[in-house]
């Protein structure tokens, strides 16, 4: 009985008391949520520079059937160890680099089940900055023909070309955060965080047609090239804090 008297009590002196409000904030498991940092702005800016490509890899394959599986892999290893031969004449570190790519062995599946024989892929790649001796090389291998030419930027070409774009990036990156600042009425502004990246366009292979890997087989016919430019870009991006 005294309880309800006391409840009874309480509720009497919060009415007389008038609207009360209440502000329910969440629970934060890491405590008060710290407030928002002011004058502060996300930027980005980029340069770019076109680079003769420098790099040409050119992948060289064939193709043998049989009924036998150790007939036609043995095809396969006379027809690339003659391309070897040919290609390791002509190697010099950096210039002209060769390598043994995909080599292959797989029966052929029949439509209603079963299999018809055998079939087998060799490759050989080459490549290097060397690009008209590479050229002159396809011409001399003539057990393997032209699959895929690529082409691309040496690690030396592109450092050096991502070197000089960067510059520009991070002044064009610099100028736009002075002018932002002051168009925001601030004196300055210090960099919060940056992040710098660079990308290459990626090199598109060339499949050559049949009469163009006739040509190649030619002996002594020098492959015609033609490696054109890559675009390199340097990316600037990141926050800073007005001042």
């Amino acid at each position: 009985m005294q309880s309800t008297r006391s409840c009874a009590l309480v509720l009497l002196l919060l009415l007389a008391a008038g609207p009360v409000a209440v502000r329910a904030d969440p629970p934060s498991a890491s405590g008060p949520v710290p407030a928002m940092p002011q004058g502060v702005v996300n930027l980005s800016a980029s340069a770019s520079v076109d680079v003769a490509r420098d790099l040409l890899s050119i992948t060289f394959s064939t193709t043998r059937e049989g009924s036998d599986a150790a007939a036609v892999q043995s095809q396969l290893k006379q027809a690339l160890e003659a391309a070897l031969a040919e290609a390791r004449k002509a190697a010099r570190p950096g210039q002209l680099e060769v390598q043994t790519g995909n080599f292959s062995l797989y029966p052929r599946p029949l439509p209603k089940g079963g299999t018809s024989g055998w079939q087998g892929t060799a490759e050989l790649v080459v490549e290097g900055r060397d690009t008209a001796s590479i050229a002159q090389l396809a011409g001399r291998i003539t057990t393997l023909t032209v699959g895929r030419v690529t082409y691309g930027l040496s690690r030396e070409a592109r450092e050096k070309a991502e070197a000089d774009v960067t510059t520009q990036a991070i002044a064009r990156y610099r100028a736009k955060a002075t002018d932002y600042a002051r168009q925001f009425g601030y004196a300055g502004y210090v960099v919060r965080e940056v992040i710098v990246s660079s990308n290459e366009a990626v090199p598109v292979p060339r499949p050559y047609a049949a009469q163009m890997r006739a040509a190649a087989a030619s002996v002594d016919e020098s492959l015609p090239v033609e490696a054109g430019k890559a675009a390199v870009t340097v990316m600037v991006s990141g926050t800073i804090q007005m001042q």
